[in-house]
């Protein structure tokens, strides 16, 4: 049995939406478990009006995502356990593809897909993801970091499914910070499992309008948590192929961000950081560059030039 996992929080509008394709599903040896995070909206009271018979409404006060992402893996039931967030959604082959690769890759122990961005604005975008290991439609991604230092996230919590001790082993999700907490899990779990990956496009994240905006500062939070623990992760794995490529990679998206969000003065240390440890000059000087000049103005510029 696959327990599908989806924390909620006031996501009254869309989570209906988001069950109606879980019930969709081909395979249909599934459990769901909705894990209600402190909502103040009436999305638990839309889930419940629903009457899924094989579904378990648990509530918690607020704790934040991976709380609530936790707290459905130890409720969960399954041997597997496929994540699905309240606005997102899936092919109707979706768990029926994900069962099939536990059968097909025994040796693996976490399976993704492909997946889909749906933009506020109505357009539909694959994710990119290249250097992938094989050529056939699906897979054993032997080379996550590698993947993941020149795609966007090879795994995503709409697409992703594991078994439920392999979660565990990793402690599930850190709680307490806001973001990236996802892509530290997956990296704990490439270093330690295997990953079964299908090129299909099988499940749709709704990306939230916030994500596109000029708000950065509004999702600022913990990404130097995960930089702190993926060097430590190269620090204890250095032979690991493409951990060192991802961990650059993670440096400049945070230093980016950190000039979108109006601190740019903490930008220079880390990218002085990363040249020690010998990320390249090409990718770490503009941002040095940027975090020189007066942050407002550095902001300004930097989003007109990327347009």
């Amino acid at each position: 049995m696959i327990s599908v996992v989806i924390p909620l929080y006031n996501a009254g509008g869309t989570v209906e939406r988001t069950l109606r394709s879980v019930l969709a599903q081909t395979f249909t040896d599934f459990e769901i478990v909705v894990v209600d995070d402190g909502s103040t909206d009436d999305g638990a009271a839309k889930v419940l009006g629903m009457e899924i018979p094989n579904l378990r409404l648990i509530r918690q006060e607020n704790a934040g995502v991976s709380a609530a992402r936790n707290r459905g893996i130890a409720e969960a039931r399954g041997e597997f356990v496929a994540l699905l967030d309240s606005d997102d959604e899936w092919h109707p082959e979706y768990l029926q593809t994900q069962f099939e690769m536990t059968r097909k890759y025994p040796e693996c122990d976490v399976f993704a897909t492909q997946f889909e961005y749906h933009m506020p604005n109505g357009d539909m975008v694959p994710a990119e993801v290249h250097k992938v290991a094989f050529t056939g439609e699906d897979g054993v991604m032997s080379n996550y970091f590698e993947v993941a230092s020149c795609s966007q996230p090879p795994v995503w919590t709409c697409a992703v499914m594991a078994r439920k001790e392999a979660f565990e082993s990793v402690s599930g999700f850190p709680v307490g910070i806001k973001s990236g907490e996802d892509l530290l899990t997956w990296a704990r779990l490439a270093l330690r499992y295997r990953i079964a990956y299908s090129k299909r496009v099988l499940a749709y994240y709704n990306r939230p309008a916030i994500m596109t905006s000029n708000l950065p500062a509004e999702r600022l939070g913990g990404e130097l948590y995960v930089l702190d623990e993926l060097r430590g992760m190269l620090a204890a794995n250095p032979d690991v192929v493409g951990l060192r490529d991802y961990v650059f990679r993670f440096t400049k998206i945070y230093g980016v961000l950190l000039i979108e969000a109006v601190h740019g003065h903490r930008a220079f240390g880390v990218s002085v950081k990363a040249l020690f440890k010998g990320g390249k000059m090409k990718d770490f000087l503009p941002i040095m560059v940027f975090s020189l000049l007066p942050q407002k103005f550095a902001r300004r510029l930097f989003l007109r030039l990327r347009r």
